[in-house]
Formats: C-alpha cells, sequence, structure tokens
C-alpha cells in the first residue's frame, strides 16, 4: 500500500482532498476570514469553504488577484458567497484598517483562518521593522486575531455556534532556531537564517494557538484555537528558492501534496464535527499530531505572547 494512504484515526490521511474531509458538511450561515486567499491553498480553502455554504471573507494584499480567484470558484459554484478586503498582514497599519473595516462592517465572524505567509525569503525588515518573516506570519496574524476577537465573541454568543480559530503553521516549526524564538535576535541580519527565520515564525504560529486557547477558556467563550501542518505543496511560496524549485519539478508529484490535499488539514480544523471543543492542538493529515518539544512548551507560548504585545504596543 502506498504509504501516504493509510488512514488515520479521523478516517483521513495525507492524500485527502480538501473536499473529501468536508464532505456532508453543510455550513450554511458561517462567515469566515481566511488570509492570503488570492492564491494556492488559501484559494482551495476559500473555494470549499465556499462549497460547503460558508460566507468567505477574502483577506488578500493583490485585490485584483482575488478578483480572478472569486471569478473563478463562481463559475464552478454559483450560488457562492465571497468578498474581498485588502489585507497585507506584513504591515500594522494594513491589519488595523482591515479589522477596524471588518468590525465596523456589523458582518459576523465565526471562523478565523490565519493563512498567509512568505517563506525562508531574504533578510528584509516589514514596514514596522520587525523580520519579515516573523511580521507577516507571525505578529500580523497575532494582532489580527486580537482585534477581530471581540467580533467572534459577540458572533458566538448570539449565534450558539462554536468559533474557530485556525493558525495554518508547519512541520518547518522543526527547523526553527535551536532555542525556538530568538527574542533578542528578531532582527539580527548577522546571525540570520532563512529557514532558522521561517521554522521560527511557524513555531510562533504554533504556540500563538496554544497560548489563545487558555486565554479563551479563562473569558468561558466557545472558541477553539488550534494550529496545523497543511503538507508540503507546490505553490509559489517557493519563489526565493530555486534550488529548491528545481528540486520539485523532479520529485514534487510523488512527495508533495496538490493544493486540494494541501488546504484539506485546515477544511478539517475549520469545519469538520470530529474537532468541536478541540482547541489547542496540532494537526497534520486531518489528525492530531505532534509538535517539539518547543511546540508544547507553555511557558515559551507565554513569552511569546507578551513580547508580541508588546512589540504591537511600541508600533
Amino acid at each position: 500500500m502506498w504509504p501516504f494512504s493509510k488512514k488515520g484515526v479521523s478516517g483521513f490521511s495525507w492524500n485527502s482532498t480538501a473536499e473529501q474531509v468536508t464532505h456532508g458538511i453543510d455550513a450554511t450561515g458561517l462567515t469566515a476570514i481566511v488570509t492570503g486567499a488570492s492564491s494556492g491553498i488559501g484559494a482551495e480553502t476559500a473555494r470549499v469553504l465556499a462549497l460547503r455554504g460558508v460566507h468567505v471573507i477574502m483577506g488578500v494584499r493583490n485585490l485584483v488577484a482575488a478578483k480572478d480567484v472569486k471569478d473563478t470558484i463562481l463559475k464552478d459554484i454559483p450560488s457562492a458567497k465571497l468578498d474581498a478586503m485588502e489585507l497585507d498582514l506584513s504591515s500594522l497599519d494594513s491589519v488595523k484598517k482591515f479589522a477596524s473595516e471588518y468590525n465596523s462592517s456589523g458582518r459576523p465572524l465565526n471562523i478565523l483562518i490565519n493563512n498567509a505567509g512568505v517563506m525562508a525569503c531574504p533578510f528584509k525588515l516589514s514596514k514596522d521593522n520587525i523580520e519579515l518573516q516573523f511580521a507577516t506570519n507571525h505578529i500580523g496574524h497575532f494582532l489580527l486575531t486580537n482585534l477581530l476577537l471581540d467580533t467572534m465573541k459577540k458572533t458566538t454568543r448570539k449565534s450558539k455556534k462554536e468559533g474557530r480559530i485556525v493558525n495554518v503553521a508547519s512541520e518547518a516549526h522543526r527547523f526553527a532556531y535551536s532555542e525556538g524564538i530568538r527574542f533578542d535576535k528578531i532582527n539580527d541580519e548577522s546571525s540570520y537564517s532563512r529557514w532558522g527565520a521561517y521554522g521560527q515564525s511557524k513555531l510562533a504560529n504554533i504556540l500563538h494557538a496554544n497560548q489563545l486557547t487558555k486565554h479563551l477558556k479563562e473569558d468561558g467563550v466557545d472558541i477553539t484555537s488550534n494550529s496545523l501542518h497543511p503538507g508540503t505543496i507546490v505553490t509559489n511560496l517557493f519563489r526565493h528558492n530555486s534550488a529548491v524549485n528545481g528540486l520539485i519539478n523532479v520529485v514534487g508529484r510523488l512527495v508533495m501534496k496538490n493544493v486540494q490535499q494541501g488546504a484539506a488539514t485546515t477544511c478539517y480544523v475549520a469545519l469538520h464535527p470530529q474537532v468541536k471543543g478541540v482547541s489547542g492542538e496540532y494537526f497534520s493529515d486531518s489528525n492530531v499530531y505532534k509538535t517539539t518539544p518547543h511546540g508544547r512548551d507553555a511557558d515559551l507560548a507565554k513569552k511569546l505572547w507578551d513580547f508580541s504585545i508588546n512589540l504591537v504596543k511600541q508600533k
């Protein structure tokens, strides 16, 4: 048997698609934000959520690309409810503007999918002078989540339906710097490693979801927070890595997921009844999976939360 087809406890496997893991689910009446929904697994996540009846708000940098995605989806699913709003996760001003506009729109929010990201790029600082991968993959989503949380809480209380926050992390969190998060060297170009910094940002996604779970439980609200590894997928995230691109062209079809498979775990965690009440977990191939010790370090999660709060306040 092809090893990737072995099913886990959930009944799904490495090669399950987003449509397969959400088969039979009616999510009509739910509203979701999907960041980075103009390409790759973000676009497929938006498509499948819309297929299941969710009103999807695409948080994107490129509104033209988002319109193309929306038009393509509507051709296949004429009943799909999709809207696009401009959002650049590397800019705190953009995050604040998006959240302010969304919160004042009167729309409900049941599901927040923090999907957008950059991967293994050369050293660069964001507009807010934060290392770009940490800024985009973690800080932007951290602030976005905090700013949208009251709207999610109101929606949950009013609808009596569980809210779900989903952080798209990565198994690359295993490549993070040895100390996990370099709090005192976030912007240190001299010791910068593309993959170390990417792993650090993905570890931050996991720790963010874990610490958020504690806060949500303390608040007594029916909102869960989980993280996941989508799988290694051929997407434009690899644009900064020519050597990796070459390898993908040779062996990609054998060992890498397509976008339909890549969006599966996100859609599973966002919609499936099996995940109801589950929070603070890490998923891979639509099953609960184990992180590194850093990914389960409660003290590190608390330290990152406090660090992130302070960093956002300074900007």
